[in-house]
């Protein structure tokens, strides 16, 4: 093999790479650019919050620790392009993260520990707590845990007599457009449970939050099934990118 040939194989190797190696430089420091950016951003974070930061920037000082030899805004600016917005580039999937360019394993780590990190507060923020004075929260939990998935998820809110949320359970997982529903199963984790009532949760990775008619109709049956027992239905929520329909709200229960 000739030099020329070895030297282009490597420089090929070398532009394949995923992530920069965890190292620090030969001399120990960043491009003194990248360091300054990287200070100011800190800065301005610690200073104002996240309100004092676009979305790309937040994303920036996310991607700092695990690209630490990079310029890291044409990658923040690049999964921002690629999702669309900063809740979609935490909530994708690490198969659909990998195929960007430049994103790898350490990265896509510590989106998903963000991911975990809001869905854990949100809930912290609903549980042990009456759905009457926490709805807000609630409706916080649901969207932070459902609004960007890209798969249909069913979820059901388990309430006790005083209308506190004393378990939230994912009951299913569907497709892009459907999720398998088994009323008599979740009445029967509501014995389980000894909840005296329930709230269904599920989203639309379509963004609209319309029901359609199955939605309405596995609705009618749940509802059915829970009032032979004295199981209150209280409402069910459709959780879309931008808003929630409720049921119960809108005239269905």
């Amino acid at each position: 093999m000739s030099q020329k040939s070895s030297f282009a194989e490597t420089q090929m190797d070398f532009l394949a790479e995923d992530e920069a190696p965890v190292a620090p430089l030969p001399s120990g420091k960043l491009p003194s650019y990248i360091a300054e950016h990287r200070r100011r951003l800190r800065e301005r974070f610690m200073i104002g919050g996240a309100d004092a930061l676009p979305d790309y920037e937040l994303l920036e000082l996310l991607l700092f620790r695990a690209l630490p030899r990079k310029d890291v805004k044409p990658v923040a600016r690049m999964l921002l392009d690629t999702f669309g917005s900063f809740a979609a580039v935490v909530s994708a999937p690490p198969e659909v993260l990998r195929k960007v360019k430049g994103i790898g394993d350490e990265t896509i780590t510590d989106l998903k520990i963000v991911e975990a990190v809001a869905h854990r507060l949100a809930r912290s923020r609903a549980m042990h707590r009456s759905v009457i004075s926490s709805w807000d929260a609630l409706l916080d939990y649901c969207h932070t845990a459902m609004a960007h998935r890209q798969t249909e998820q069913f979820r059901v809110l388990f309430l006790d007599r005083k209308n506190v949320l004393i378990a939230d359970e994912e009951q299913g997982r569907g497709t892009v457009d459907h999720v398998p529903v088994y009323p008599r199963e979740v009445v029967k984790r509501a014995l389980e449970l000894n909840a005296s009532a329930l709230i269904l949760v599920h989203n639309h990775p379509s963004g609209d939050p319309t029901p359609s008619e199955a939605d309405i109709q596995m609705t009618q049956q749940v509802q059915a099934a829970g009032e032979v027992l004295g199981i209150t239905l209280h409402d069910h929520l459709i959780v879309g990118q931008e808003r929630e329909v409720s049921f119960r709200a809108e005239g269905y229960l």
